[in-house]
């Protein structure tokens, strides 16, 4: 691959990243749909989870696209998705009435969730072009690759805040322009999208030559593993190599860390879909910042603070687990070998994240009472919630093998489109019933409950890493 072609290729992979997380943004914009559209606490927590969870319904049918077509036509497909997607939030929002009845209020909704699902769609389609493109082109170098294109993935919340303040803020009022800044996200992801797909094509189809390359690496690794194999003493085989997916899901290991993820996963994305709502239900720390001007900078900063706390974690929890609990290389015969003494199991890193979990949904509970205070709630949250995700991966392929690591890591995702709905309607509907009709829930009563219920669960989710410890410490 040429310079300039390289050069493309990480130009392409870093936009594809780092645009693909406007629906993150939602916490933004919700203050402003519920108070000028008169939407309900349910109707807001529906149209999030339309985006959120439309993701996981279509990954496994995204990483076939990816197999049979590559990145590129998956680049091509979020293009399409985000230009209709966030151009309808847009048209919608602009085209409603300024004093919504209630029949209008339902109208919108549904078109509002409607949108916000192809948004959700377009934003795997991209996620996917971005992680498996850096794969492909930069092969020798395939951990490197696809951690910086899921650590940009991280940043990108941050990035689309940053431009969602600076330039679709009012000065005066600081209120969020969602109309101006839904149709920017609509045409740049579209533009972002549509270039991507051209450089991907190019970059991410090998040519002959490459073609040939990898096959004599393949060929060199055979070798060199059959002639290593009887030298090494630290080869351990999966403890459920099964690989159709009926024996897998017969087995209570697997059903018990879906339950880890349900717990862990749902209860933070329950966070991120509403940390807007729950910064408007506290009062500012001064008397002198009330108002909706206070409550959409405080809001932004969550989103920011989310991620980053979740790109470090990623990082940080990568490098650290890489370090002190390598994973396994799996050989030819099944076997898999582990290159460096473990310290401890990966399992600990699923403990670590339920018992951070659990305390910062306990503090919020307990010591939250006004928005300067949420920035814990968004900092642990980011953290214990990109360390689940970080992990897992590697702790799927070490029990149940490699061969079939994507369809079982696929299943398991279905976890938080479990989770997800669980704590955020729980979190709407109690909040909704503590709210004045027609406006916005105030005070700790609007969450204080969902919280409490959820650190029950990530004690729950921390017993269980427990015992799944026990039963892998031989094998992670």
């Amino acid at each position: 691959m040429t310079l300039f072609r390289g050069t493309l290729a990480c130009v392409a992979i870093a936009l594809n990243a780092v645009c693909a997380g406007g629906i993150f943004t939602f916490p933004l914009m919700s203050p402003i749909l519920a108070s000028h559209l008169k939407l309900t606490q349910p109707q807001l927590t529906t149209i999030v989870l339309a985006g959120m969870m439309s993701q996981y319904t279509v990954a496994s049918g995204v990483g076939k696209v990816i197999d049979v077509y590559g990145p590129a036509l998956c680049s091509l497909i979020a293009a399409v998705l985000f230009a209709a997607g966030f151009g309808g939030f847009s048209a919608q929002i602009y085209f409603s009435p300024d004093d919504p009845t209630a029949s209008d209020s339902i109208a919108m909704f549904r078109w509002l969730t409607f949108s916000f699902l192809l948004a959700g769609l377009g934003t795997v389609f991209a996620y996917f072009s971005s992680l498996f493109a850096a794969s492909r082109i930069f092969p020798r170098h395939i951990g490197i690759a696809s951690g910086a294109s899921m650590a940009l993935f991280g940043l990108s919340p941050l990035f689309l805040s940053v431009i969602a303040s600076n330039w679709f803020t009012e000065r005066t009022t600081e209120t969020l322009d969602v109309t101006r800044f839904s149709a920017f996200l609509s045409l740049s992801t579209f533009l972002v999208y549509i270039s991507g797909a051209f450089s991907l094509y190019i970059n991410a189809t090998p040519t002959s030559n490459e073609g040939l390359e990898s096959a004599a690496e393949s060929q060199d690794y055979r070798d060199a593993s059959e002639e290593t194999t009887p030298l090494l003493s630290n080869q351990k085989p999966p403890i459920h190599q099964q690989q159709t997916l009926l024996a897998v899901l017969q087995t209570s290991d697997f059903w018990l860390l879906a339950l880890v993820c349900v717990v862990t996963l749902g209860a933070s994305e329950m966070v991120i879909s509403n940390i807007g709502t729950i910064v408007v239900s506290l009062p500012p720390y001064t008397i002198e910042n009330i108002g909706d001007s206070s409550a959409q900078s405080f809001t932004a900063r969550q989103v920011k603070l989310l991620s980053l706390s979740n790109t470090f974690s990623r990082i940080s929890v990568g490098l650290l687990a890489d370090f002190i609990s390598p994973a396994a290389s799996s050989l030819p015969t099944g076997l898999q070998v582990f290159p460096r003494r473990h310290r401890i199991t990966r399992i600990t890193f699923l403990s670590i994240s339920s018992l951070i979990l659990a305390w910062t949904f306990w503090w919020t509970s307990t010591y939250v009472l006004t928005r300067d205070d949420i920035w814990v709630l968004s900092v642990g949250t980011g953290i214990g919630y990109s360390a689940v995700f970080t992990v897992l991966p590697s702790i799927t392929s070490s029990i149940w093998g490699m061969k079939n690591l994507g369809r079982n890591f696929g299943v398991l995702m279905y976890a938080p489109f479990v989770g997800n709905p669980i704590f955020s309607y729980l979190y709407a509907f109690i909040s909704e019933s503590h709210a004045s009709e027609g406006s916005i829930c105030q005070g700790r009563v609007c969450w204080q409950t969902t919280f409490n219920v959820a650190v029950l669960t990530c004690i729950l989710s921390l017993l269980i890493t427990f015992i799944l410890g026990g039963r892998w410490k031989h094998c992670l």
